[in-house]
């Protein structure tokens, strides 16, 4: 991995991003947000069971693209250390500290998921509860799941920042792109800590510090579409 990393040059680091960055965020979206808002319904665990039992399948590839989004996302950080290494290496350090943080976090609270499944399908083991205490049980593990989501956010929200910074010094791209991408970083981070101090508030804030995150997706595609404008110098490094 050392020599690989070593060996990557800048423009390759875009050019390996120009096609991980954009399967990260298809990936995770589904995993994250497609899976859970179609199959879970929020204070019903009945209806809950029955959506995970009759699409089975669909719940097992959340869990699965869930692992492989922090997969993926180990070599897009490790692209973007070599990318923005030159203009500043103290941040680039920190960029990768503060993402690569939240993979373990995001990865062990895949397992409330999988709990969940288990105790939906109710093994030989579980026979003793009864099919309600069953669907609480797999409603709390689905809940612990969404909060372990939150506090993987603020690493989400946290490594946004150094990168945002490195993209508005670079000159490898717009400037504003650093800003919008350091909102993005305000955005998830507020907004976990929001969520988990105050579980039951729900105001048009929240909405407006989500929107905010969509600075990470402006550079994706701007990555995606532009690439970067790199220095001549290292054209052929």
């Amino acid at each position: 991995m050392k020599n690989l990393i070593a060996d990557l040059s800048q423009r390759k680091a875009v050019t390996v991003l120009r096609i991980l960055y954009p399967i990260w965020f298809v990936v995770g979206l589904f995993g994250v947000m497609y899976v859970p808002t179609t199959l879970i319904v929020s204070g019903d665990a009945a209806t809950t069971a029955n959506n995970i039992l009759a699409n089975e399948l669909l719940f097992n590839m959340g869990i699965v693209s869930s692992l492989l989004t922090q997969l993926i996302f180990i070599f897009v950080v490790l692209a973007l250390y070599k990318l923005f290494k030159p203009v500043n290496k103290n941040h680039a350090s920190l960029m990768v500290v503060l993402a690569l943080v939240a993979v373990p976090i995001a990865m062990l609270n895949t397992l409330n998921r999988v709990a969940a499944l288990l105790i939906v399908k109710g093994p030989d083991y579980l026979s003793t509860f009864e099919p309600a205490q069953l669907q609480s049980l797999m409603m709390f593990f689905l809940d612990l799941n969404a909060q372990g989501v939150f506090i993987a956010s603020i690493f989400w929200g946290l490594w946004l920042f150094p990168l945002g910074y490195l993209i508005y010094k670079s000159g490898y791209f717009p400037r504003i792109l650093g800003i919008l991408v350091m909102l993005g970083g305000i955005g998830y981070t507020v907004d976990s800590f929001i969520r988990l101090l105050l579980p039951s508030f729900e105001s048009i804030f929240l909405q407006a510090l989500l929107i905010l995150t969509v600075g990470e997706l402006i550079f994706i595609g701007w990555l995606l579409f532009k690439g970067a404008k790199l220095p001549e110098i290292t054209k052929g490094t």
